[in-house]
């Protein structure tokens, strides 16, 4: 695909999903019913209810978690900020998944992050730590190696292989929680890059060239689920926020079973505030690791 293909298809993507009707279906959607939609947006001031709405749509959580499965839950919480400046998942949110997860019978919910700030002071100032400990989740440190192990990546262009948490690795279903956001580097955090918490070392994926490289990571064990909050995006001063960092009210959560998919939406909100979008999306839909052509796809905007 290319570059300006995949920006007319984003385009077009972002018009389809402004044009769903109130019954929440697009003309797409209307011809496919048998199955799930491939992405839900839902527009709402509540973002518990707003997950609750977006899992309804697709079919419920039971699609995804099992009794008796063990699950690890990947939030944003790489920051030693609170919830106000958006540079982490809302922890509100990430309890009310934990506790949805434990209702259906979960065995064990595990959260973690390899957080760029001091992880204790990230983990408790994002206020993720206490609310998922709160719900019933098991919240595992990520400060040292010990913690990871080595995963080949065939088919890997930048990346022969990393390290992912041993969490990620051996929980029986892994669910992506990332807040969307302006990045410094990669231009936006959302689904793709938030795996990059997963990872031990940074590094490659940097020297490599962060769109190039982190379509590699869709090649290792990949999550079942990716809820994006895009209630308040940073737009500015990201990934960990600044005084004179901007922000956008959009109200939105979004989730899809493909990161790419759900990515490529991600971009259209940042791309509607004026700022660029990466192109590890295309790159990884070029590859055939997901699917960016939004206005061909299932896609229900919802509100509650």
């Amino acid at each position: 695909m290319k570059r300006r293909t995949f920006l007319k298809n984003l385009a077009a993507g972002a018009a389809a999903a402004a044009a769903v009707s109130a019954a929440g279906r697009t003309g797409a959607a209307l011809a496919q019913e048998a199955r799930f939609p491939d992405l839900v947006a839902v527009r709402g001031t509540e973002l518990t209810a707003m997950f609750d709405r977006a899992l309804e749509a697709l079919g419920g959580l039971g699609r995804y978690v099992k009794s008796g499965q063990t699950v690890a839950i990947k939030p944003n919480m790489g920051w030693a900020a609170g919830p106000e400046v958006a540079a982490n998942t809302n922890p509100a949110l990430v309890a009310h998944i934990v506790r949805n997860t434990l209702n259906l019978g979960a065995r064990r919910v595990v959260i973690f992050d390899n957080t760029c700030d001091n992880w204790a002071a990230a983990y408790r100032d994002s206020g993720i730590e206490a609310a998922a400990k709160e719900a019933g989740a098991t919240v595992a440190p990520a400060n040292e190696s010990g913690y990871f192990q080595e995963v080949e990546l065939p088919g890997a262009q930048r990346l022969s292989g990393t390290a992912f948490h041993e969490a990620y690795l051996e929980a029986d279903v892994v669910i992506n929680v990332p807040v969307l956001k302006h990045h410094g580097g990669a231009r936006m955090t959302a689904a793709m890059k938030n795996l990059m918490g997963a990872i031990w070392s940074r590094g490659p994926l940097h020297f490599n060239g962060l769109d190039e490289s982190l379509p590699d990571l869709l090649l290792a064990k990949r999550p079942v689920l990716h809820v994006v909050e895009a209630a308040r995006v940073m737009l500015s001063g990201g990934p960990s926020g600044r005084r004179d960092s901007r922000y956008l009210s959009s109200q939105m959560l979004l989730a899809s079973e493909d990161p790419v998919t759900v990515d490529t939406a991600c971009a259209s909100i940042i791309a509607s505030a004026g700022l660029p979008v990466p192109r590890y999306m295309e790159l990884a839909a070029e590859r055939g690791l997901g699917r960016a052509d939004l206005a061909s796809l299932n896609v229900q905007r919802l509100s509650v």
